[in-house]
């Protein structure tokens, strides 16, 4: 049994390479949809998507075997890295994420100036954060079957 969190800043191909793992037969869980997440207020006052904590505790503590791979990049996902084996960051240099944002057809976030604004504010404040939590790193820069593999390779 291995569950292994698959987050990253907005276009390193956490989608893609769920896509990828779920034809290899692995069981994956893309929580940015209402089923998972939900809308709440921070700190701050500031809108934040967050994970549903009974939902993603019930799919890691329920899951019985084979590989999950889940992924992700929500401010409460560090409450649940004790139930992975693996915290998996996704990166990219800032100019690849901000191409891949504005040629993908299958998610509209990031097409905003704003919203471009605010990825690269994450890539500065937040990817840092992931990354000293992370058990690996794997550059999107390589070929996909590259990353795919190495995510598939994971014990």
């Amino acid at each position: 049994m291995l569950r292994v969190l698959i987050t990253g800043m907005s276009g390193t191909g956490k989608s893609t390479v769920l896509t990828r793992l779920a034809a290899l037969g692995h069981r994956v869980v893309d929580t940015d949809s209402d089923a998972w997440s939900r809308w709440t207020t921070d700190e701050h006052g500031r809108a934040d998507w967050v994970w549903r904590e009974e939902a993603i505790t019930g799919l890691l503590t329920g899951h019985r075997g084979g590989s999950l791979f889940v992924a992700g990049c929500k401010s409460n996902q560090g409450r649940f890295y004790p139930l992975f084996e693996h915290v998996v960051l996704l990166s990219a240099p800032a100019s690849v994420l901000l191409e891949r944002i504005a040629e993908r057809t299958t998610n509209d976030y990031g097409k905003d100036p704003a919203e471009r604004a605010l990825v690269l504010r994450h890539i500065a404040e937040v990817e840092p954060l992931l990354r000293r939590t992370a058990t690996l790193e794997i550059d999107t820069t390589l070929p996909l079957d590259v990353v795919v593999h190495r995510l598939h390779l994971l014990r």
